[in-house]
């Protein structure tokens, strides 16, 4: 028998399949969905493989398939064949989605059986560690394969880091000196739900609009049917109790659930609420920040059946579950959901396709759907329950809009509008929460000489410094470069450099500075790069009764603080002033989610918002807590300008170190696709440098093209790479998204 092999390599020309001989001890072991290994071209060593078919005779001379390692099913890698094709990457790189993490060993075992355990954590930032291998400061092979595990393997011991990377514990020493790891001694815990002990709590009774969700959806579980429905509710409407109670349904009839939720800052709160509800130990968590023993064990739990209940981020939805009753995408509109790196896949995409497989209902949840879920709901494609009324009666806060305008007329030059200022004042009196929400990390924004306008700009990157003051530090936030802080213009020599703009430190020691009495915890990226960090912040925040918190968006979606009164937006325009056309849609889901937080118990809410553009529609919009105005705006704009949902946006990125040939490249695939594309009726724009035209001193291009994504299409643009990278440009590389997230 022969099996069609494909390698796991990201070479684009190596996305193909190879035949290789089953010799008769491997007969039958082998199947579709094994990983083997094989001989491969002239190197001695072997390489790693998965089977995606098996026939029974070749027209070449092959060579035999040397060990198989474990398998996948036959459903996986048909998922990954068709994952390949519509997001246009090697079969491979879908494949790997569905990998259990690591690999198991009896030395590894051992390890985990101590009291404490020595576990490696990367402490310099992934760009930054991305930008030293690509200019050869990490010269040794070893360092770089052990950087590039933890990578994707965040919290691992130093036995497993010497097992999967052949590294030693010298060489991890060596990138400990050089700030690259970081050596932590730790308790063991595999399994991550190990410590948590929550009162148990049985169904709520169910609201009358509660019910009919409940009941239209339930009817699908009982009968095996996959149907789509959207889960719309104000925020604090009871979507959670709903979601409780329909798994609840599954359960009943054997059947499993997986649960996505859209950030790690969401699931310590979402898995104590199933922790309460369910059996502990009928529950699985799948997310980054486990380490890849807690991630392995979990895994494991799931493929031997002993879990009913998946929750996890995106890619919880590759879960080796069987006999699916439910899929919940909870915060549906959130754009984690679309993953920025190959494979550029989305999640609700994948999840419908399982439901469907697996005749089961898909419920998207959200208080803000995205436009495109809202468009097929009112257009019967999605079945829509309305949840209008917060669950336990309270009302929804009052909003207020400040227009900074008139603050900077009255000479106001603090961040905080007089009106922000009062409000924090009485809420500390009254010993009640304020949530500040700023879309900002670090200090400044930028700085700039106010002399003659030069703006510090990041020697690898065309894009400006951000300012982090505990570090005194200028870094850029897309190569992780960093420098020491301008006090010169290296232009007209100047002394006069000012910060501009604002970041979440800066937010926090003004307020430090105007409230010395009050207690205040900071949630970004920067606080929150430890493991279990998230939980800690926000458990601080609610337990130990801290006055303020202060933070980027991780602080806005699905919390529960009851005595959180006042929410206060810092600058609301920062989100309107991207280059995107969902620019307001993201303004108004935001600021809607950020109001949401305020007054969810009997306590009544007040949100104000601060704002340059008190009349944009998205922020008054957000201040009626009003969506269908909101949807009747943004959706005749969208289809007046054909947006999405009226076609799709399809962005071709070139990036190249050399750029001459970016240039070339990006002009022939340009000619092909217009001849090919156009008679489709697709327009294709001509090809421009991105907004960023350059990152790790690597030039970017980019072709946009609108139109409707079909068949046809996409066979097109699957030709048109597989024509480039079977071409002689060896310094380009080409990457193609549908409807991107980030079109820079």
């Amino acid at each position: 028998m022969i099996a069609e092999v494909v390698i796991n390599r990201s070479a684009k020309r190596l996305n193909r399949t190879f035949d290789y001989s089953i010799p008769k001890e491997l007969e039958e072991l082998v199947i579709i969905g094994s990983t083997v290994l094989v001989p491969f071209g002239k190197s001695s060593s072997l390489e790693e493989g998965y089977v995606v078919g098996i026939k029974e005779k070749t027209t070449y001379e092959v060579k035999d398939i040397v060990k198989i390692k474990h398998n996948l099913t036959e459903k996986q890698i048909e998922l990954a064949k068709w994952m390949a094709k519509r997001y246009f990457c090697n079969i491979s790189d879908c494949i790997k989605q569905m990998l259990t993490p690591g690999t198991k060993s009896k030395n590894a075992d051992k390890n985990i059986q101590d009291k404490t355990i020595n576990v490696v954590y990367l402490k310099k930032d992934l760009e930054e560690i991305d930008f030293d291998i690509e200019t050869g400061k990490i010269k040794s092979d070893k360092q770089k394969k052990i950087l590039q595990f933890l990578k994707s393997n965040e919290g691992v011991t130093v036995a497993e880091i010497e097992m999967f990377t052949g590294g030693t514990r010298a060489i991890i020493k060596t990138l400990e000196k050089n700030g690259y790891v970081e050596i932590i001694e730790k308790k063991i815990e595999r399994n991550p739900l190990a410590n948590k002990n929550i009162e148990k709590t049985e169904n709520l009774k169910l609201t009358e609009e509660q019910q009919i969700a409940f009941d239209s959806v339930a009817n699908t579980i009982q009968k095996n049917e996959y149907e789509q429905f959207l889960l719309y509710g104000v925020t604090g409407s009871g979507k959670t109790e709903v979601y409780l109670q329909l798994i609840g349904e599954a359960l009943k009839r054997n059947k499993t659930a997986i649960v996505l939720v859209p950030e790690i800052s969401l699931t310590p709160q979402m898995i104590d609420r199933f922790i309460a509800r369910f059996n502990k130990d009928e529950i699985a968590v799948l997310h980054s920040k486990l380490s890849i023993g807690e991630r392995y064990d979990e895994w494991n739990k799931i493929k031997e059946g002993k879990a009913k209940i998946i929750i996890g981020a995106r890619s919880a939805i590759f879960a080796p579950t069987e006999n699916i009753g439910i899929i919940i995408i909870d915060e549906e509109h959130d754009s984690s959901y679309k993953s920025e790196a190959v494979p550029k896949y989305d999640a609700k995409e994948i999840a419908k396709k399982i439901a469907i497989e697996n005749n089961c209902p898909l419920v998207l949840g959200s208080a803000t759907p995205d436009l495109n879920t809202y468009y097929k709901a009112q257009n019967k494609q999605i079945k829509l329950l309305e949840l209008t009324k917060r669950a336990n009666n309270s009302n929804l806060p009052t909003v207020e809009i400040v227009d900074l305008k008139m603050e900077l007329a009255n000479g106001n030059r603090s961040m905080l509008s007089t009106r922000l200022y009062d409000a924090i004042e009485q809420n500390l009196k009254e010993k009640k929460q304020t949530i500040l929400f700023l879309n900002r990390r670090g200090y400044s924004t930028f700085i700039m000489c106010r002399e003659c306008g030069y703006t510090v700009k990041c020697k690898n990157c065309n894009i400006s410094m951000t300012y982090h003051r505990t570090e005194n530090k200028l870094k850029c936030h897309y190569c992780g470069y960093e420098q020491d802080v301008v006090t010169v213009c290296p232009e007209c020599h100047s002394t006069k450099i000012r910060y501009f703009g604002t970041g979440t430190q800066k937010l926090e020691q003004e307020i430090n500075k105007l409230f010395p009495n009050a207690t205040t915890i900071r949630m970004d990226i920067d606080t929150v790069s430890k493991k279990n960090s998230h939980e800690e912040i926000l458990n601080k925040f609610k337990n130990e009764n801290i006055d303020i918190l202060i933070g980027t968006q991780m602080v806005v979606k699905g919390h529960h603080f009851p005595n959180v009164t006042l929410v206060g937006v810092i600058a609301a325009d920062s989100s309107l002033n991207l280059d995107d056309y969902r620019a307001n849609e993201r303004t108004f889901q935001i600021l809607t989610q950020v109001a949401g937080r305020a007054g969810r118990e009997k306590l009544p809410g007040q949100v104000i918002i601060q704002t340059y553009n008190p009349e944009n529609f998205s922020i008054v919009c957000a201040k009626e807590q009003n969506y269908e105005m909101f949807y009747n705006t943004e959706i005749a704009l969208r289809k007046q300008l054909k947006y999405p949902p009226f076609c799709d946006i399809i962005l071709i990125g070139f990036n190249s170190l050399v750029e001459k040939e970016i240039i070339e490249v990006s002009e022939k695939v340009y000619t092909y696709l217009k001849n090919k594309l156009e008679k489709q009726g697709f327009q294709v724009l001509r090809p421009m440098p991105s907004p960023i035209d350059k990152i790790q001193n690597r030039f970017r291009w980019r072709i946009i093209i609108k139109g409707n994504m079909t068949k046809e299409a996409n066979e097109i643009l699957n030709e048109c790479l597989k024509k480039v990278y079977n071409s002689n440009y060896k310094n380009t590389r080409i990457t193609i998204d549908v409807n991107p997230n980030n079109m820079i």
